[in-house]
């Protein structure tokens, strides 16, 4: 069996510690985890390992944010890897800080990442963790709020919520997206 793992967020330095890159930041914790490096390859940092007899790819896009859907068409199809094998990290302004939400599909909600990866597929039939990054931003500021960095508060608690993240990941490989959001959707 095997699964791709995409952590979205924006290449570049200045974008690195930001709430948009919470994906990518997620991703990093797994190849640390399994200590495994990305290399760059065709439209995406691509790194792969073993867990529970399952292969799990990870990508983190090279195409920004917006144009995630090629990188993520384009690893499924070379991979041979069933839609509803894919698993998509992102942030979510619509959930708590901290918070985690698996669906097995689901829309955009606006999200520019998910809105290009459903034009790529064709649909929004495709699993995804929303990681929640707040609202505590004045109208108009919303592009503001995502790339920036987290709070001081929000950075103690980071790794733990990081950590939960994976835990839910890896649970999607072994166990099946229906028994992980019944473990950990709350």
């Amino acid at each position: 069996m095997k699964y791709l793992i995409v952590g979205l967020g924006n290449i570049g330095k200045e974008y690195e510690d930001t709430r948009h890159n919470i994906g990518f930041m997620v991703v990093d914790y797994l190849a640390k985890k399994f200590d495994v490096e990305f290399d760059i390859d065709k439209q995406a940092f691509v790194t792969d390992f073993k867990h529970k007899g399952r292969t799990i790819y990870m990508i983190k896009p090279t195409t920004y944010m917006n144009l995630s859907g090629k990188a993520v068409q384009h690893w499924l199809t070379q991979l041979k890897i069933p839609r509803e094998n894919l698993m998509v990290i992102v942030d979510e302004l619509a959930l708590p800080y901290g918070s985690l939400r698996m669906r097995a599909k689901g829309s955009s909600a606006g999200h520019n990442g998910l809105k290009n990866i459903e034009t790529c597929l064709g649909g929004s039939n495709y699993p995804r963790l929303r990681f929640g990054i707040g609202n505590d931003f004045s109208k108009g500021k919303q592009v503001d709020f995502v790339l920036s960095a987290f709070n001081e508060d929000e950075s103690a608690e980071l790794p733990l919520h990081i950590e939960k993240a994976a835990e839910m990941i890896l649970s999607f490989t072994s166990i099946g997206i229906n028994h992980t959001m019944s473990k950990f959707n709350n």
